[in-house]
C-alpha cells in the first residue's frame, strides 16, 4: 500500500491512505463513512458537533527560542510548551493508528514567488473535501514531485484531557512556527484549518517584504485592483463582488511589490439568511463539489432552510472559487492595489459613510480594525457596543500589530494609494446605510470620481469626508446632518471617540504621530 510519506510523522499502520482525491472520490468516502449526506443540490452536508466555530481560546503557539521574541505573546498568541505540544502530538499520532488517511498536498499563495506548500493530513474524508476546495489545486506535474513546506494534522474525533495534556478544552489548535506543523484536534470545524494555514502565511510572508490581509480583492476592466477590510457583518463579501470586476478572492490576500494574490483557491461563504435575491453568487455555489457546515436541512426533501439556525448562526460553505461566476482564476491581479477600504458598522451613527484618510489615520484605523455589536444581536446587549480586532484579523496575527501596520504604509505609499472608511452601518435616522447608497459611494473611490468632490474635516475623527457623491443624498454624508439631537449626537461621538482612544493604548509599539491620528475624545 502506498503510504506517501506518511511514516515521517510517525503515523503508521494505517487501514488505508488517500491522497488528493476528486470531490467525487471524497464525497463518496464521506458517504460511505456515514460522515453527511448529500442535499437536493448534490452538496455534502455535515454536521460539526459542538463546535460551529472557532474555538479562539483553544489555539495555542509553541514557545521555542528561535520564535520567542517574534511572537506578540498575549490573549490571542497564548504559549505553549515544546514538551506539552509534543505530548499531544504522539497521542494524536497515536490516535491515527490504523485509520484511513486522507491527504491533501496543495498550496497557499497564488503568485508563484511567494506559493508555500502544504501537506493535510485528515481523519476525516468530507474534512478533506473542504481544504482540496479551499486552497490551491496542485496539477499532476506539481503533484509528481511534491515537498511540503508546512503540515496540518486534524483529528477531531480526538479529544484532549486538560488535566493531563494542559490544554483547556477538549479541542487544541496547537501551532509550531519552528516545526513548521499544526496539529488540530477536538473540534469537526473545518474553519480551523483554514485559518491555521492563515496564521502561517501571516508569520512567514512579512519576512519575505509581502503584506499579508485579512480582506477581500477585485480587479477592474483596466486591470486596477482594490482590497477591502472588514470584520464580520460589514459587507467585506457583498461590496466586493462587484458585477463590474473580477473577484480575486474572499477573504486572504498577500500584497507583494508588483501584485495582490490570493492564498486560496476557494471561498468560505456564511449561509445564514442566504437567499437567491440577496446574494446569488454564493447560494448557486451550492451544489456538487460544495461542502456545508450545519445547515438545517429536510430529511425527506434534502431542501435548506437558510433562516434556521438550530444548528448554528454560523452556518457555512466551502467551494472552489470557479463555482462564482466572475472570479478570476489566476488569484493575481496585473497591479498593486489603487484603493483600500476599510469596512465598519458604526451602530452610534456618528461616522461618515465615506471619508478620505491619510497616512497615519490609516494606519490608526487599520490596526484599530473597528465595529460594532448592535443590541439584540448577544444576549445582554442593549446598547451599542464597540468592537476592535487588531487589523481586521486579530486571532490570526502572530507578529506584533506595528508590523502589519507599517507594511500597510509602506505599501499604501509605494503605489499611491488611496485609503478610505466606509461606514456601512447606521446614522443620526436610526437606519443603516442603503446598499445602493454604500455601492455607488465605493465605485466613487474604485473609479475616482469621489477625488472630484469638495472635502470637509470631521471634527471628532478628523477624516476627510466628501460632500458630493452621484448616487447618494449630500445631507447622508455629514453625519451631523442626520441628527435632530444635535447634543446626543456630540455626546455620542465623544463615546466613540473615547473608546477608540481607551484600546489603542495597549499598542505600544506605535508611533506618536499614528496615535495622534486618531479621534479626539475631548
Amino acid at each position: 500500500m502506498e503510504t506517501y510519506g506518511l511514516e515521517s510523522l510517525g503515523i503508521i499502520n494505517s487501514a488505508a491512505v488517500y491522497r488528493n482525491l476528486t470531490p467525487a472520490q471524497l464525497t463518496e468516502h464521506a458517504l460511505r463513512r456515514g460522515e453527511g449526506t448529500l442535499s437536493n443540490t448534490g452538496a455534502l452536508v455535515v454536521k460539526t458537533g459542538k463546535y460551529t466555530g472557532r474555538s479562539a481560546n483553544d489555539k495555542f503557539i509553541v514557545d521555542t527560542p528561535a520564535v520567542h521574541d517574534e511572537i506578540a505573546w498575549g490573549k490571542v498568541n497564548r504559549p505553549i510548551e515544546k514538551a506539552k505540544f509534543e505530548a499531544i502530538r504522539s497521542k494524536v499520532i497515536a490516535y491515527l493508528q490504523n485509520k484511513e488517511i486522507f491527504i491533501f498536498d496543495g498550496f497557499a499563495g497564488a503568485d508563484p514567488k511567494y506559493t508555500k506548500s502544504f501537506r493535510i493530513v485528515n481523519e476525516l474524508a468530507s474534512q478533506n473535501l473542504f481544504i482540496h476546495q479551499l486552497l490551491r489545486r496542485p496539477t499532476a506535474e506539481q503533484l509528481e514531485g511534491f515537498s511540503a513546506d508546512y503540515t496540518i494534522i486534524a483529528a477531531p474525533g480526538f479529544k484532549c484531557i486538560p488535566e493531563i495534556d494542559g490544554t483547556r478544552s477538549e479541542a487544541a489548535i496547537l501551532v509550531d512556527y519552528e516545526a513548521k506543523e499544526v496539529v488540530i484536534c477536538g473540534t469537526q470545524y473545518a474553519g480551523e484549518i483554514k485559518k491555521s494555514v492563515f496564521s502561517v502565511m501571516n508569520y512567514v510572508l512579512p519576512k519575505m517584504g509581502v503584506f499579508p490581509m485579512h480582506c477581500s480583492a477585485n480587479i477592474g476592466k483596466d486591470g486596477d485592483s482594490a482590497v477591502f477590510f472588514g470584520l464580520s457583518g460589514t459587507g467585506k463579501t457583498t461590496l466586493s463582488a462587484d458585477p463590474n470586476r473580477m473577484l480575486i478572492g474572499d477573504d486572504e490576500h498577500g500584497w507583494a511589490d508588483d501584485s495582490v494574490f490570493n492564498f486560496e483557491g476557494g471561498c468560505y461563504a456564511k449561509c445564514i439568511n442566504l437567499s437567491p435575491e440577496g446574494e446569488p453568487e454564493i447560494y448557486n455555489a451550492i451544489k456538487f463539489g460544495a461542502l456545508v457546515e450545519n445547515v438545517v436541512m429536510d430529511p425527506d426533501t434534502r431542501e435548506f432552510d437558510f433562516d434556521d439556525d438550530s444548528l448554528a448562526v454560523n452556518s457555512r460553505v466551502g467551494y472552489p472559487v470557479e463555482y462564482i461566476p466572475n472570479a478570476e482564476l489566476s488569484g493575481m491581479s496585473p497591479s498593486v492595489p489603487k484603493t483600500v477600504i476599510f469596512l465598519t458598522a458604526d451602530a452610534y451613527g456618528v461616522l461618515p459613510p465615506i471619508s478620505k484618510l491619510d497616512k497615519n489615520q490609516a494606519m490608526y484605523y487599520f490596526v484599530s480594525g473597528f465595529t460594532s455589536k448592535v443590541a439584540g444581536t448577544e444576549i445582554g446587549i442593549t446598547e451599542p457596543v464597540p468592537t476592535f480586532s487588531t487589523c481586521f484579523g486579530e486571532p490570526f496575527l502572530p507578529l506584533d500589530p506595528s508590523v502589519y501596520a507599517g507594511m500597510l504604509a509602506e505599501k499604501v505609499e509605494k503605489s499611491g494609494a488611496n485609503v478610505y472608511l466606509v461606514n456601512t452601518g447606521w446614522n443620526g435616522t436610526g437606519k443603516r446605510m442603503k446598499l445602493s447608497y454604500t455601492r455607488a459611494m465605493v465605485t466613487a473611490a474604485l473609479t475616482g470620481e469621489i477625488e472630484k468632490s469638495k472635502f470637509v474635516t470631521d471634527p471628532t475623527f478628523g477624516v476627510q469626508v466628501p460632500t458630493t457623491i452621484e448616487g447618494v443624498p449630500s445631507e447622508l454624508l455629514i453625519p451631523e446632518n442626520t441628527w435632530e439631537d444635535k447634543e446626543a449626537y456630540k455626546a455620542s461621538c465623544k463615546k466613540l471617540a473615547t473608546s477608540f482612544v481607551e484600546n489603542f493604548k495597549k499598542y505600544t509599539h506605535m508611533s506618536a504621530e499614528v496615535v495622534a491620528a486618531g479621534p479626539k475624545a475631548e
